[in-house]
């Protein structure tokens, strides 16, 4: 360090930096330091000169040393040192070539980054906190759509159930589109018991199972005495009794043109007469609908209004055949099996094969196929262990013989092991926590750890 009364301009320069500045020659002699270097070090400035950097590391001031890497590498080095006071510095080490373009001295400079440091580790728990809070909320609502019947492990469902709990916060009229047996009439429930009506009624209609003379009567009531063998006292029709709930009109694609005005009449003005009376009857209901037809062709072709199609589709939302969502095939195996093992008392098993010809079946009659399927076999089974022989034909001849004959050298079993363990790896890639995955999975987290360690999957 200078003298106060010399000045010199490189000194001063040097000085006025606000960062730790350190310089040594080759042999790791400190020859300058910045005022701060010090503070930073919890020393005073000017013991440090003439001091070896090796010395100091061996007093613990500071570790690792910078010197000897820069010596060693010739070029700009950049790494996290520690402080005897516990704090973090990152340390960046620059050559120094002289004329000959030899290593002539090493400049370092430092920042503190303790505060950093502290903060990345709490980002760390909190971000590992946040991941255990959302595997717990999906654990949470993967058991709620169980409780409800459902199963959305696939993207397709689970945009589905999204779409869903958000119409569930308001009164919109939504249409429920999809094939037969896809659950159209389970997801109408689950919108209604997510809802603010949910402790109102549900009320389902069949529009395709009302005969044509029945059906004004079945759906606004009538008064005493309206026709002949009607009954004395009259009767409520199901659009009085959704009143405070939620009205849900299945099969709306089967209604006869006749009827339909009558019933657009009821959804715009929420009022109607029963048949035979002469007082309006006010009513306060949710609309949900629902059809496996395509409206628009049936528009196209005069068998049904245009009108009503737009007042029931404002919120459309479509079901995927259960083909198409074959991440969800396995969990509604399972869960069937649960449901109708304590309906009827009985412990059931599937075997391997049993499951490998459900998992391949096209299931063209979708969710309802698969629960006839199952609550059969449950009931039917002679056995705990079922097996191929209870299947119908019908799903025993649709495994493709491609299918049957995978691998002629490999036992079924190995084959189904090689495609568990093939679903465990992807299950592992996407979903990263062994909670997460048996959450997707439809399966406890003890077998998913069980069985990762049985396939070494890390």
């Amino acid at each position: 360090m200078t003298h106060p009364n010399d000045w010199n301009e490189n000194e001063q320069i040097l000085h006025s930096l606000k960062d730790d500045i350190l310089v040594t020659n080759i042999e790791g002699i400190i020859l300058k330091v910045s005022e701060v270097t010090g503070k930073i070090y919890g020393v005073d400035s000017e013991s440090l000169v003439g001091k070896s950097v090796y010395d100091l590391e061996a007093q613990g001031l500071f570790t690792p040393i910078l010197t000897p890497m820069v010596v060693k590498e010739k070029k700009k080095i950049t790494f996290i040192q520690k402080t005897h006071t516990g704090k973090k510095l990152l340390v960046t080490g620059i050559p120094v070539m002289n004329e000959k373009g030899e290593l002539y001295r090493v400049v370092s400079y430092s920042h503190d980054i303790t505060e950093l440091v502290e903060y990345k580790t709490f980002l760390n728990t909190m971000e590992e906190e946040m991941e255990r809070v959302k595997s717990e909320l999906d654990l949470l609502r993967s058991k709620q759509l169980r409780a409800a019947g459902m199963i959305a492990n696939s993207n397709e469902m689970k945009k589905v159930i999204s779409t869903a709990l958000q119409l569930s916060e308001v009164d919109v009229n939504a249409l429920l589109l999809g094939e037969s047996g896809v659950g159209k009439s389970l997801l109408a429930k689950f919108i209604h018991n997510k809802s603010q009506r949910n402790n109102g009624p549900f009320i389902e209609v069949n529009c395709g199972a009302i005969p044509d003379s029945l059906f004004e009567a079945e759906l606004f009531g009538y008064e005493s005495g309206a026709f002949t063998g009607a009954n004395q006292k009259g009767k409520i029709g199901l659009v009085e009794l959704s009143d405070g709930g939620t009205l849900f009109l299945d099969e709306i694609g089967e209604l006869p043109l006749q009827h339909q005005v009558k019933v657009l009449k009821v959804i715009q003005e929420k009022q109607f007469y029963r048949v035979g009376g002469t007082r309006p009857i006010k009513v306060d209901f949710r609309l949900i609908s629902a059809t496996n037809k395509d409206l628009k062709k049936a528009i196209q072709d005069k068998l049904f209004r245009e009108d009503l199609y737009f007042r029931l589709n404002v919120v459309p939302i479509t079901i995927p055949p259960l083909r198409d969502r074959t991440e969800d095939i396995l969990p509604l195996i399972n869960l069937l099996l649960n449901q109708f093992e304590t309906k009827y008392k009985r412990e059931k098993q599937l075997d391997e094969a049993v499951i490998h010809h459900l998992l391949h079946y096209e299931w063209k009659g979708n969710v309802r196929e698969l629960i006839n399927i199952m609550e059969r076999l449950v009931v039917l089974s002679p056995s705990t262990l079922i097996s191929v022989e209870q299947l119908p034909d019908n799903i025993i001849d649709s495994v493709s013989p491609t299918t049957k004959h995978m691998n002629e050298d490999h036992s079924l079993k190995e084959q189904l092991n090689e495609k568990e363990k093939q679903i465990l790896q992807n299950a592992r890639k996407k979903y990263k926590t062994t909670v997460r995955m048996a959450v997707a999975l439809g399966i406890s987290q003890p077998s998913i750890v069980r069985k990762m360690k049985k396939y070494k999957i890390y």
